[in-house]
């Protein structure tokens, strides 16, 4: 525990309590300014039809290279049955 000699030290160690304290307040509040911009990005109707057109996109995609790949053939009920 620190020992004061003089109000002056006191006044000294409180003024840079206070301004520490402020900024520590104004780094909370940009952290949750940053966290709602982020979230209504992440969950705006448009990026979300976005990342959905995508992944099914994506899929489709993926979908067709194993088929030229591997070569998967859709059985029809015609053949089947026959």
């Amino acid at each position: 525990m620190k020992k004061y000699t003089t109000f002056e030290e006191i006044d000294r160690d409180l003024k840079y309590l206070r301004l520490k304290a402020q900024i520590d307040l104004e780094e909370v509040k940009l952290g949750l300014n940053e966290g709602r911009n982020t979230i209504s990005e992440v969950f705006s109707p448009i990026n979300l039809v976005a990342n959905t057109i995508g992944s099914i996109l994506k899929k489709a995609f993926v979908y067709k290279m194993v088929d030229k790949l591997i070569g998967i053939k859709k059985v029809k009920n015609e053949d089947y049955e026959s």
